[in-house]
């Protein structure tokens, strides 16, 4: 499930970076995709460790 949140929000940040033209803006987005694509990443290494120590 959260790996859903952070899929759909690197996607919406994705789509927002397509079409911004402000360039505070847009250095925001970058900052905010980063972010969650360092969560998703850190999420997914976690879940793996958890997953095979089962």
């Amino acid at each position: 499930m959260a790996d859903f949140v952070f899929k759909a929000n690197i996607a919406h940040y994705k789509e927002l970076l397509a079409t911004e033209t402000d360039a505070r803006k847009i250095e925001m987005l970058h900052k905010l995709l980063a972010e969650e694509e360092a969560k998703l990443a850190e999420w997914r290494k976690q879940n793996s460790r958890s997953k095979a120590a089962e």
